[in-house]
């Protein structure tokens, strides 16, 4: 038999269940959910001296490329090299078809013995002049003799002096007739050795020992003056093109150390210094261009590959720093999250240096001592309530 109890009382009870379910439920909210204190760790601001590193990426290049070519237009007529093969100086890369030239340094060829013919000639006619010259003075001289004793007229004298003037200048026509004839002699032989060495030129000729990475051009290949047919390196000197922000770049200077991580290697990094400085940064990246060679020794990578640059930069004096996970950005506003009488506070700071261990150099902002918030398991605001652990799960 059931015994129902009365509506109040039911009512009660059903208040009560409520009650405490409401009462559980916001306990579980603020001790693990989304209302809970946020977990956070602190560091405190110290002094310590930063040994500031420079962190750069860059592409594997050769120092010297040769990008070889016809200096006259023609067709390829053979390549004897292939991608990848090593070649010695002066070994022959390719040849060029001459197409017209040899026709052209045969004509170059009778137009110098043509020019030599004609030197010759002229050389004739000024001995023919000189003579003439010499036995039209004899004539003026004796005609001279003759008029002053009177046995020679007036008239007869002047047609001598006529005959004198008239050889002078024969003579002096014949002159310029032959330096004429040296000077196109001349004009054509250097034709027909211009085009001896531009047929010479089409022998592509290997000026250093290296490694052919590129063929530009097979062979059938019509190709124009200076483009390039077959392109060399020398594997032996390679550098990294690197870049650096330019915010953190200050003090890079030739001669200081690098680190080399290369992608093929990540686990071997390898040694090597800043050659130069380009003079030129890249002000729409806003880098700094830097050249980093390998120290002797050093097993080469392929050309093209990327790497990972660290540059060791001079040692600062002792001075305020905080690990750089502490750092966030809000806007354009970069800081760390300060407690400051119990409460969360974003401080704006300027910030310096920073070391390989991921030490940041703090120039102005906190104090020697200051809290801040390492690390957090959400995102932080102004009316967070946190709880400092030791670490986060």
């Amino acid at each position: 038999m059931r015994i129902a109890l009365p509506q109040s009382r039911r009512a009660l009870l059903l208040v009560i269940v409520l009650a405490a379910l409401v009462l559980l439920l916001g306990f579980v909210a603020l001790r693990s959910g989304p209302l809970a204190p946020v977990k956070v760790t602190v560091v405190q601001v110290e002094e310590r001296a930063i040994t500031p590193a420079l962190f750069g990426i860059g592409t594997v290049e050769a120092r010297f490329t040769h990008r070889i070519g016809p200096t006259a237009p023609g067709r390829v007529a053979s390549l004897a090299v292939d991608v990848g093969e090593r070649v010695e100086a002066g070994q022959v890369l390719a040849v060029i078809d001459p197409i017209d030239l040899d026709q052209r340094i045969a004509a170059a060829s009778g137009s110098a013995g043509r020019s030599a013919a004609l030197e010759a000639a002229a050389a004739s006619q000024v001995a023919d002049a000189s003579a003439r010259l010499a036995l039209a003075r004899s004539e003026a001289a004796r005609g001279e003799e003759l008029f002053r004793g009177g046995w020679l007229t007036r008239a007869a004298l002047d047609q001598r002096r006529q005959a004198l003037a008239a050889a002078e200048a024969a003579l002096a026509a014949a002159q310029a007739n032959r330096s004429a004839a040296v000077q196109d002699r001349g004009r054509t032989g250097a034709e027909r050795a211009a085009l001896q060495e531009q047929k010479a030129n089409l022998r592509l000729i290997a000026p250093r020992a290296g490694l052919v990475v590129r063929r530009l051009a097979e062979p059938g290949t019509t190709v124009v003056a200076g483009q390039a047919v077959v392109e060399i390196v020398d594997p032996a000197e390679l550098w990294i093109n690197a870049r650096f922000d330019q915010t953190r770049a200050g003090g890079i200077a030739a001669g200081l150390p690098a680190r080399i991580v290369l992608r093929s290697r990540s686990d071997t990094p390898l040694r090597g210094a800043i050659l130069r400085v380009e003079p030129v940064a890249d002000a729409v990246t806003e880098e700094v261009l830097a050249k980093v060679s390998f120290d002797a020794g050093a097993a080469l990578p392929p050309i093209g590959e990327l790497a990972e640059v660290t540059v060791g930069l001079p040692a600062r004096e002792r001075t305020l720093a905080l690990p750089n996970a502490a750092i966030h950005r809000i806007g354009s506003a970069v800081g760390v999250w300060a407690m400051r009488d119990g409460d969360l506070e974003f401080v704006s700071l300027k910030l310096g240096a920073e070391d390989s261990d991921g030490w940041v150099q703090v120039l102005d902002g906190l104090a020697r001592g200051d809290q801040v918030i390492l690390h957090s398991a959400r995102p932080l605001t102004a009316s967070s309530r946190i709880t400092v652990v030791d670490k986060l799960p």
